[in-house]
């Protein structure tokens, strides 16, 4: 209660189900604000094709300017080298003394031990979890969670994927159903996710 919660990801392109997140996390356990951190360069993945930090930033900053208890950081976008989760953590935990959280899906979480000081980024702050198919809480019932704090959100599975937006997008496709107006208008103005081998689609 009264933390801010930490939603890091890549939002390439951020969609309706991050702000469903990010909403449920705010009210079901109290939170002061939540802190959208688009990633610079994500370790597992290396730089991005065809878009840019800055594009990933200005989506995610269009689409929560009408939430007031939402903000966004260009931390890890200004950041040079890859983004660590851990480094961001312990630099926001000196901004924000009432405290933070990490938000993050459960899918993402289970995968934690391939993140950098894992058994140190489980201890330094609770963690909110959103539910993904196929995965239930006994997961985190084991070593290396054990030593967690994990929070559930009480919410419907998780399925929507920015990878799958983008190949609709390549496809030619609208995708106005499943992600913001903002960020529609955003990806449609600057001609986003059109090259299809940047976006990883096969030709048919």
């Amino acid at each position: 209660m009264g933390r801010v919660g930490l939603f890091g990801g890549t939002f390439n392109p951020l969609h309706n189900a991050h702000l469903r997140v990010a909403g449920v996390a705010l009210r079901q356990y109290e939170l002061s604000s939540v802190l959208f951190i688009p990633n610079g360069i994500p370790p597992h993945k290396g730089p991005l094709k065809g878009i840019t930090g800055e594009d990933r930033y200005r989506m995610v900053r269009a689409a929560i300017e009408r939430y007031e208890r939402f903000d966004v950081s260009r931390m890890e976008i200004d950041r040079e080298g890859p983004s660590y989760t851990i480094d961001t953590i312990r630099a926001l935990k000196h901004d924000y003394r009432q405290g933070v959280c990490f938000i993050v899906g459960a899918d993402r979480l289970l995968d934690i031990t391939t993140w950098s000081e894992p058994e140190a980024l489980l201890q330094s702050v609770p963690f909110i979890i959103a539910p993904r198919e196929g995965l239930s809480g006994g997961a985190f019932e084991r070593s290396p969670f054990d030593a967690a704090q994990i929070y559930p959100l009480d919410m419907e599975q998780v399925d929507l994927s920015s990878s799958w937006l983008r190949e609709k997008v390549a496809r030619g496709e609208d995708i106005s159903e499943w992600v913001p107006p903002e960020v529609e208008a955003y990806i449609t103005k600057n001609e986003l996710y059109r090259n299809r081998e940047l976006t990883g689609v096969r030709s048919t």
